[in-house]
């Protein structure tokens, strides 16, 4: 039977194909169930289309397995059916692009209406784009007004966080002593506000709007998975800001943002050695390992949420001259470790895949450094060179 079958399908479900994904999974379900009957295929070149592109999805993936859990975020993390990894932690990021409403209140029910998408996936963390609350409504507000309306709001994501139990950075407009802050408020698993983080850097029309910047030192908040921080749109041109976080010990820092800032992102996170996750309210959301390597993204499939999980379990290494001694660490651990080497640049990636493993007792058990260490032991070494 060829692939002409499917031709029989209802033209009309092609048609409702939406940009969430959510059609395109019910129709590749659709072709799943019809094709799992077929024992012989026949393909012919086709011209690019929604229709080709799902019908060889099928066909590529066996009819087996393809669902939304695969294709949502476009990612291949290890899942429940295959065991967690050691610090494995899911998190989902919202991209507001496309968007819009009449009131604040308006869009909140759209925001929670992309939330209720990751319930499946069950969601350490969640985070939301900068200032979404009051971003791309039609209602005329004044800052004072949306700071109020924001506060009011918040409710619905201390309810969310407490109903899903999963961690939420909220950006919105807060207020204090008469001061008006571009902020992210943290609320833990039980809906409880544990901090807020208010932006450092301020562009020239939030300044002329009448917001107050943050304080120069960041905070950092202490999670259940581990510690975290925020950096929020214009402070990625500032470099500070992101090394106190690592500083104290930040694992991920979240950027609520305006804009998607490409490469500039992924940067920030080798750079770093930190899991950057991006939330924004135009063009690609994204979640960038520490190598900067993506993990998952929004796209035209996955317009305006995502979800995937990361590994914490990992150190980065310069690799020379440490590499010396990953055949030993191969041949004690096997299955339960994986050494990624990045020949050019040089680095060594060293994940636990066993709860079992820590990461750190490998460095000490083969007396290996994190590459921030060297650099730090370089720095000083150098230092006491010179006098």
């Amino acid at each position: 039977m060829s692939l002409e079958y499917f031709n029989a399908v209802d033209e009309a479900v092609l048609l409702d194909l939406d940009y969430d994904g959510n059609s395109i999974i019910r129709y590749t379900n659709t072709i799943i169930a019809k094709a799992s009957k077929m024992t012989t295929f026949e393909t012919t070149p086709q011209s690019f289309s929604r229709r080709n592109f799902i019908e060889r999805a099928a066909v590529t993936a066996g009819f087996t397995g393809l669902s939304a859990g695969a294709l949502f975020g476009q990612t291949s993390q290890v899942t429940e059916s295959q065991g967690k990894l050691p610090r494995e932690v899911w998190i989902a990021t919202v991209s507001q692009h496309g968007m819009s409403a009449d009131t604040s209140e308006q869009m909140v029910r759209s925001i929670l209406t992309v939330l209720a998408k990751t319930a499946a996936f069950r969601p350490d963390v969640i985070c939301l784009p900068e200032v979404f609350m009051t971003s791309y409504i039609r209602e005329r507000q004044t800052l004072l007004q949306g700071a109020d309306v924001s506060a009011r709001l918040l409710k619905e994501f201390t309810t969310f966080a407490r109903a899903n139990q999963c961690y939420l950075i909220c950006p919105l407009y807060t207020r204090e002593n008469g001061k008006i802050y571009n902020a992210a408020v943290v609320i833990d698993r039980q809906g409880n506000s544990i901090g807020e983080y208010r932006k450092i850097h301020l562009p020239d029309d939030e300044v002329a709007l009448g917001l107050t910047p943050g304080p120069l030192q960041p905070p950092v908040f202490q999670t259940d998975f581990g510690v975290i921080g925020i950096q929020i749109c214009y402070d990625i041109n500032w470099n500070e800001g992101w090394q106190a976080l690592r500083r104290q010990g930040a694992e991920i820092i979240f950027w609520p943002s305006a804009f998607a800032a490409g490469q500039v992102l992924n940067a920030k996170a080798w750079q770093n050695k930190v899991v950057v996750v991006s939330s924004t309210n135009k063009d690609t959301s994204k979640i960038c390992d520490i190598t900067g390597e993506v993990v998952a993204q929004t796209g035209i499939w996955d317009r305006n949420v995502i979800c995937a999980a990361v590994n914490l379990e990992k150190a980065f290494l310069h690799l020379w001259p440490f590499v010396r001694r990953f055949d030993e660490i191969k041949a004690k651990y096997g299955r339960k470790v994986r050494i990624t080497n990045y020949h050019e640049e040089e680095w060594s990636i060293i994940e636990s895949l066993s709860p079992d493993v820590r990461v750190q007792d490998i460095l000490d058990e083969f007396e290996l450094r994190t590459h921030e260490q060297l650099i730090r032991d370089s720095e000083e070494k150098n230092a006491k060179l010179r006098g």
